[in-house]
């Protein structure tokens, strides 16, 4: 099983934990991880984008010039792609956009995606992120502590304290434990994580 260290929340470390292979050990599947990464960006599409075709322009329906005898190219009609006010080639339509991963192939993913992070060394465990208040500047300087800039905070969902703080943080972005997953854990340069949500990860995923 691979070790990684615990740190408090003043950046020190504290101790170290051993992480499940089934879920932080796996054999990094790099094509299940571009899959995943394309399926997440895709579904973000809102595939509403539409232009028309020369047969829904309006007008058109008289030909501009005779065919022969003028010097011009001939033309059929003024909504010709080549014309101003013309339809356009291969208009977009409205479309879904939806790639679809079955569960065990996005379930792997994210394992690889985890996996390489802590090959990395890009996996911090924090031994409680806790807050008493809604405070930017304190968990900036939480982040300041660990040396990490854009990173990727794993929590438990009644921390709400945390997640409020994390907020207005460039770069940072909060997640729970059935949130996560391969985009942004390869997104983002750092995965900080609570150490009671290792467990929870484990249990879901291993």
């Amino acid at each position: 099983m691979a070790k990684v260290s615990v740190y408090n929340m003043e950046g020190n470390q504290i101790g170290e934990i051993e992480l499940n292979d089934a879920v932080f050990g796996v054999e990094i599947n790099e094509h299940l991880m571009h899959m995943a990464v394309v399926s997440h960006l895709a579904g973000k599409r809102q595939g509403t984008q539409s232009a028309k075709t020369r047969s829904e322009v309006s007008g058109g329906g008289k030909k501009p010039w005779r065919q022969k005898g003028t010097g011009h190219a001939r033309q059929g009609s003024t909504r010709a792609p080549q014309w101003k006010g013309g339809g356009v080639v291969f208009a977009p339509k409205p479309r879904d956009y939806t790639i679809k991963l079955n569960k065990k192939e996005k379930r792997l993913a994210l394992k690889s995606a985890l996996t390489s992070r802590v090959n990395e060394n890009k996996l911090i465990v924090v031994d409680a992120l806790k807050m008493d208040e809604i405070k930017t500047k304190n968990f900036k300087a939480v982040l300041d502590g660990l040396k990490v800039s854009k990173a990727l905070v794993v929590l438990d969902k009644d921390n709400q304290n945390v997640i409020m703080s994390a907020k207005n943080i460039p770069d940072v972005k909060t997640a729970y434990t059935n949130t996560i997953n391969t985009y942004d854990v390869l997104k983002y340069d750092t995965v900080v994580i609570d150490k009671g949500v290792v467990g929870a990860i484990e249990e879901v995923y291993a």
